[in-house]
């Protein structure tokens, strides 16, 4: 008997120590903290989040983001099927009401929407009124916007995405035909072009076809493509660039929520937007202290300095201080 209790409480303690050993190796303390994380979202701010992963990757923290869009990473989010998620679009008060475990928006990264083209040799600056007319089908040609002949193949996305809500929100916001007609939302009925699946796909799609038109993130205006300028708010012409795009971002108001947009600034380029994680506030678990380790690091100076040379634009510092006291809201 006595030989049979000291086995079995030898095996609890060994037990123990394995449980703790486990512990310490994984959710250790600073920067020893270390652990894997899911998740999924908007193709808008890939191109940065990956490089950021990287970097989390030499500290400890290796995270699988799949760029799979805004409406499909809401989607995968509210299912909780992801440790966290990524919009172009914030979440609405019905969506968020549905996701017991509260949510957090939190402002990771900014940057501008581009009407892309590949044109060699055409310098196209567009009109707000030329700008709805090309999707909605009644410029067709780019003879019409006073360069050479050449057919217009308009690329959208075929996929939910909170680009095409910002870009069709801007579409709205200076068209009411636009408004009153395909409107604003993820996804639209388009009356012209064909569909690609993300920023990634719409970019490729038009270095592929000749006269090819879209929009994506500035980040992907490469190869053959080049950006046109767009009026504003104010009537001139401007192109994006981290300079034009942080002086139209400086209009925005995000609010208490962190949620706050600006359709058609006066200043700057006019389709600018933030991007946000969603995070999950209470019962997280373990992965807690994990996914506030990942997110302080994304809105650190060292991370929030690369934002130009790829693409995107530094937050405001006001705004990053923002981000990070709801960072520290996510609880276990």
């Amino acid at each position: 008997m006595r030989r049979t209790t000291t086995a079995r409480v030898l095996t609890r303690l060994a037990g123990v120590a394995v449980s703790l050993s486990l512990v310490s190796c994984s959710v250790g303390g600073g920067n020893s903290l270390s652990g894997n994380l899911s998740g999924a979202g908007a193709s808008f701010p890939a191109a940065i989040y990956q490089r950021w992963f990287q970097e989390l990757a030499s500290q400890g923290v290796k995270v699988n983001y799949q760029s799979v869009g805004s409406g499909a990473g809401v989607r995968q989010f509210s299912a909780g099927t992801v440790d966290f998620g990524a919009t172009d679009a914030p979440m609405k008060a019905d969506e968020i009401a549905k996701v017991s475990r509260g949510v957090l928006q939190i402002p990771m990264t900014a940057g501008a929407i581009a009407v892309a083209y590949n044109n060699p040799g055409c310098d196209l600056k567009l009109s707000q009124q030329q700008l709805v007319d090309i999707f909605l089908g009644k410029i067709n040609n780019y003879s019409q916007l006073g360069c050479g002949d050449q057919k217009i193949t308009v690329v959208h996305r075929s996929d939910g995405s909170g680009t095409t809500y910002n870009f069709t929100k801007h579409l709205a916001a200076i068209s009411d035909a636009w408004k009153n007609g395909p409107g604003n939302a993820k996804t639209v009925a388009w009356p012209t072009g064909v569909g690609a699946k993300g920023n990634e796909g719409v970019a490729a799609q038009l270095n592929q076809v000749n006269g090819g038109l879209g929009y994506v993130e500035s980040a992907y205006v490469k190869g053959k493509l080049q950006a046109a300028a767009l009026a504003n708010g104010s009537g001139a012409m401007v192109k994006p660039s981290s300079e034009s795009e942080s002086e139209a971002l400086a209009s925005i108001d995000l609010g208490s929520d962190l949620i706050g947009g600006n359709a058609n600034p006066m200043r700057g380029y006019p389709i600018v937007t933030f991007t946000w994680i969603l995070a999950y506030k209470n019962d997280n678990g373990p992965k807690a202290e994990l996914l506030r380790k990942a997110f302080n690091f994304m809105l650190s100076d060292q991370a929030q300095g690369q934002a130009p040379q790829l693409g995107y634009v530094t937050m405001p510092a006001a705004v990053v201080e923002k981000a990070k006291a709801a960072v520290a809201e996510i609880s276990e």
